[in-house]
């Protein structure tokens, strides 16, 4: 399983939004400008390049090489470190969750697949469960 060290104040307050959460998720794997990301998440670009430097200034986005855009502008992008899923952070907000909400709504139903499982589990069991879907998730983020 991964290692995770606690975060900081700075990075746990940077990661207590669903909009940065999702800025995050945008940016995983292919570098976006703030324009990109400001039309992914139906933001305008003035009010994400806030959300965009905070995640920059505490390392969970890292600019990429500039390049040129349309008429010969400079576009800066932004790709996400991975370094939200090396961290644990204390507080247990709904950052996530909402996150999650709203990019689910997004979708049309017809192409969200999705599964609910209720369960009742011991401290114990509950711990081993924890463990294990942990670690299929480490081993998918690998």
């Amino acid at each position: 399983m991964t290692t995770r060290r606690l975060a900081t104040d700075k990075e746990s307050r940077a990661l207590a939004s669903s909009l940065r959460m999702r800025i995050l998720r945008v940016c995983l794997g292919d570098g976006r400008t703030n324009k990109e990301i400001a039309e992914a998440i139906g933001r305008d670009p003035a009010s994400t390049l806030h959300h965009v430097r905070r995640l920059v200034d505490t390392g969970f986005l890292v600019a990429q090489p500039v390049r040129r855009g349309t008429r010969g502008s400079r576009e800066i992008p932004y790709l996400a470190t991975g370094k939200s899923w090396q961290i644990e952070t204390p507080a247990k907000g709904h950052a996530l969750l909402d996150a999650f909400l709203e990019e689910a709504a997004l979708v049309p139903a017809t192409e969200l697949d999705t599964a609910r499982l209720g369960l009742r589990l011991s401290a114990a069991d509950m711990a081993e469960f924890r463990d294990r879907l942990q670690a299929l998730l480490d081993e998918y983020a690998q």
